[in-house]
């Protein structure tokens, strides 16, 4: 993934960023709060969001042990108890990672901490607890205020949690050898130890322990998939909101036939044989920069043309089970009797999710040369023979290019290609399985498709403002305050649009029913029709469609998604 920014929205950013760190220091007041948890006292601060509202901010509480020195790429610890007040005021480091616009590794190992923030200490009644997993391919990603601050959902009377986990091969490695206990999934372990901790401790910060919905965004998306699929969770929350992402997204899963430790050991300057323990010796004293600067290289170039996979590092079926073992097989199969089939669940996407892979293809349009006759687009998990792939491949090009041939003047029609390939349609087969599994669990389906001129930063960042649609993670900045963002007037459609997503969110936390009046009385405004959890007998999923209105509608993109289905047989689609 390569983001060139124009030189005037460069601007504009860094622009944005001064004001944001000006606001900042602003909003923060100098009164200080102290509150309990299982494992010792914190001390927050007391903040004004930029809509005037009070609220308690306790940041960088520690969840676990640093895992750092032996602890590395294992599982996660409970921290050890304190006796003095820990000062928590302030967001603690990334967890490492490559920044993918300046290409250098920032961050610190010791990153397992996560904020909380809450309207009111000692309310009348517990409130519900919203629990942030953010998003990045698991390759990048923090839980900061640049990207997450927590503005628009302290409108609302909730606490707010966002936590932070492990990426990458730090995140990520497993080795097959039992007694180096590194099966992998570090990094969705530290999210059930974060789950855990909220669990234990959201009391302490006005919350229901008895009410807390976890929700995320693509990688974020997919991590809330695999809490609610893995028993390690189990009863840790109530509701779930999938947003982008989806266990069974191709960039979820790592595949297990390649020995990603070996290639990522030969690549930092490893000159021994495929030994697990020499291997784990090598990468326990090589540094973190030089891991993370060299993942993205071993994937080879004809792994990237078979779309064999995106990252090297992701989740993966644990080579054996040990006490904390999050995917024990494979996660089609757990969604079948998983737990989290017991709960309510909203999942969607953005309307035009694949401009995220605008910017590559614009840099480096032979990309869409090497399409060919697309049989390389065959999902991995159909196991379909080479027949099949190219009749795939040819109905594919049919339906995305007609009669035209891949080039530069088809890159919006290779973005929208990927907006099914990356994530409608695990988002699909999931509501497949939930409307087969799960049939006693309501499960909502929205689309977002809300296009901004100026407020849909996703977008403006990787394509440009002469590109129009909704991007990927472009709703992310109608649910949090961010430092590309500015301050919005309350009579604009951006702002109320954060009031309508930030309402729904907040109501279905509450309730369990995401239907809410609407927030401007106008009746061009209100809802056509009721929004309904989907049933297995519906020939087309309907969505809440939300734009500058909101309606009702038929998942527009159900045509395309029966191509993806077809490829499959009924017992691998869900």
């Amino acid at each position: 993934m390569s983001f060139d920014i124009a030189v005037a929205d460069q601007m504009r950013i860094a622009l944005n960023y001064v004001k944001f760190k000006t606001n900042q220091q602003r909003l923060r007041s100098n009164d200080k709060v102290i509150a309990d948890t299982v494992y010792g006292k914190v001390k927050g601060v007391k903040w004004q969001s930029i809509y005037g509202n009070n609220y308690y901010s306790f940041e960088g509480i520690p969840f676990a042990k640093p895992p750092v020195g032996e602890l590395r790429f294992k599982a996660p610890v409970e921290p050890e108890h304190w006796s003095d007040v820990k000062r928590c005021t302030h967001v603690r480091a990334k967890p490492c990672q490559v920044n993918i616009v300046l290409k250098q590794v920032q961050g610190s190992e010791d990153c397992l901490y996560l904020n909380v923030y809450t309207r009111e200490l000692h309310p009348h009644r517990p409130l519900p607890v919203l629990v942030w997993i953010y998003g990045g391919g698991f390759q990048m990603g923090e839980a900061s205020r640049d990207l997450y601050s927590p503005d628009y959902i302290m409108m609302e009377h909730v606490v707010l949690v966002v936590i932070s986990y492990r990426l990458g091969a730090l995140g990520f490695l497993s080795l097959a050898d039992e007694e180096l206990d590194v099966p992998g999934n570090a990094g969705l372990k530290d999210q059930v130890m974060a789950l855990r901790w909220v669990k234990r401790n959201c009391q302490f910060f006005g919350g229901d322990p008895d009410n807390i919905t976890v929700f995320g965004e693509s990688a974020g998306g997919a991590s809330t998939h695999y809490m609610m699929l893995t028993d390690q969770a189990k009863g840790l929350f109530h509701k779930t909101i999938i947003m982008s992402g989806s266990a069974l997204a191709p960039w979820a899963q790592t595949p297990t036939h390649i020995n990603w430790p070996y290639r990522l050991a030969q690549a930092t300057g490893y000159t021994g044989d495929a030994n697990d323990r020499d291997i784990f010796a090598h990468l326990k004293k090589c540094k973190a920069s030089s891991m993370l600067k060299v993942a993205e290289d071993i994937i080879t170039m004809e792994e990237r043309h078979q779309r064999l996979t995106m990252f090297s590092f992701g989740p993966t079926i644990e080579p054996y089970l040990t006490p904390h073992c999050v995917i024990p097989k494979s996660p089609l199969e757990m969604m079948r009797d998983c737990w989290g089939n017991s709960i309510p669940m909203v999942i969607g996407g953005n309307s035009f999710e694949g401009l995220l892979m605008f910017p590559e293809v614009n840099k480096w349009p032979e990309l869409l040369c090497q399409l060919g006759d697309c049989e390389n687009l065959a999902p991995q998990d159909a196991h379909v023979d080479e027949q099949q792939r190219k009749a795939f491949g040819k109905k594919v090009r049919e339906l995305y290019f007609g009669d035209r041939t891949p080039g530069r003047k088809t890159i919006l029609e290779y973005s929208d290609l990927f907006s099914y390939k990356y994530f409608w349609h695990g988002i699909h087969r999931t509501l497949l399985s939930r409307a087969h599994h799960a049939p006693l669990a309501p499960t909502f389906l929205y689309r977002f498709d809300f296009d901004s001129k100026h407020f849909n930063i996703m977008r403006i960042i990787t394509c440009g403002r002469k590109v129009r649609g909704t991007c990927h993670a472009d709703d992310l900045s109608y649910l949090f305050y961010n430092a590309a963002a500015k301050k919005l007037k309350r009579r604009t459609a951006e702002f109320k649009t954060i009031k309508r997503l930030v309402s729904m969110v907040v109501h279905f936390a509450i309730s369990g029913d995401p239907n809410i009046p609407m927030v401007c009385q106008d009746e061009k405004e209100q809802p056509r029709g009721a929004w309904l959890p989907i049933s297995k007998d519906d020939k087309v999923f309907q969505c809440l469609n939300i734009s500058h209105d909101v309606h009702v509608i038929d998942l527009p993109e159900a045509e395309k998604l029966r191509l993806w289905d077809c490829i499959y047989d009924r017992e691998l689609l869900y």
